[in-house]
């Protein structure tokens, strides 16, 4: 059906340029809303990017009809960023600027292991397999705390998958990030001894009060239970939510995770030193 309007006067060059800007910027705004509503659906989850180019110490990444900021703190430090290579990141948060929608990605934060576990692990998306807690040291070390309340489930198995299958794809995702899968417990001094993997500990001593927890091991294993640069023992603290400080079994030596070296400063090692430690 055709409506015929009426015009109640004539229009001149200036006011069709203007009804033209009008339309233009309604078409804009619209287009912002949809690319916004689209992107805020999958924040929290991983898209493909292409690298775009590098900018004032932030990465452009391309991702179709908008482009995303990679931030200097989102980075992993050992990752170059070549233009027009395709990666997955974490989409971090999305909002809405005067400039239109801002897609702020991540390649460090510990929500990428979880979703990159979710995807490559059927028994985790279908929620048999829970993870309960990640630490990570991206592009160095991952700890994964998973749990079932499935006595007929192995969750550590689970994710490591018939003859490492699962876990190699998943270290292959994030760049050769090592990985420890550990089975969480509720016992806050058996979850503690797990989290220090994969070292053994022989005992846990805990002081409720202050959340600090003393771990004995043998002195074959104290160097194994603090990592490097304290790597291990840190990661420990920051999963299971307390204070670790290593004990030698019979000798002097101790660590505490507080003294341990944090990741920027790991990231400053030598090239000797990175190659040693993969």
């Amino acid at each position: 059906m055709e409506i015929v309007l009426e015009i109640p006067g004539s229009f001149g060059r200036m006011a069709a340029q203007t009804a033209k800007q009008v339309i233009i910027q309604k078409i804009r705004e619209a287009e912002r809303s949809s690319v916004f509503d689209d992107f805020k659906k999958q924040e929290g989850q991983i898209i493909v990017g292409t690298i775009q180019r590098a900018e004032n110490r932030k990465v452009l990444i391309d991702l179709g009809k908008i482009t995303g900021i990679l931030l200097f703190e989102e980075q992993i430090a050992r990752e170059q960023y070549r233009p027009g290579a395709r990666m997955k990141f974490f989409v971090l948060s999305v909002g809405m600027t005067v400039r239109g929608p801002e897609i702020v990605l991540s390649r460090a934060n510990g929500g990428m292991v979880k979703e990159i576990f979710r995807q490559e692990i059927p028994e985790i998306e279908s929620g048999s397999v829970e993870i309960k807690g990640v630490a990570r040291d991206a592009g160095w070390r991952s700890k994964v705390a998973v749990a079932t309340d499935d006595g007929a489930i192995d969750p550590v198995g689970a994710c490591i998958g018939q003859r490492g299958a699962r876990i190699n794809t998943i270290i292959e995702e994030l760049g050769g990030e090592k990985i420890d899968i550990i089975t969480w417990s509720e016992k806050a001094e058996e979850y503690i001894a797990k989290s220090l993997s994969p070292a053994k500990v022989l005992h846990v001593k805990l002081n409720d009060v202050e959340k600090t927890a003393e771990v004995f091991v043998a002195p074959d294993q104290f160097s194994l239970a603090i990592g490097r640069n304290g790597q291990n023992v840190r990661l420990a603290s920051e999963l299971t939510g307390w204070r670790l400080n290593v004990k030698e079994e019979g000798g002097s030596l101790e660590m505490s995770s507080d003294d341990a070296v944090v990741p920027a400063e790991i990231a400053d090692e030598s090239k000797d030193e990175v190659e040693e430690s993969k």
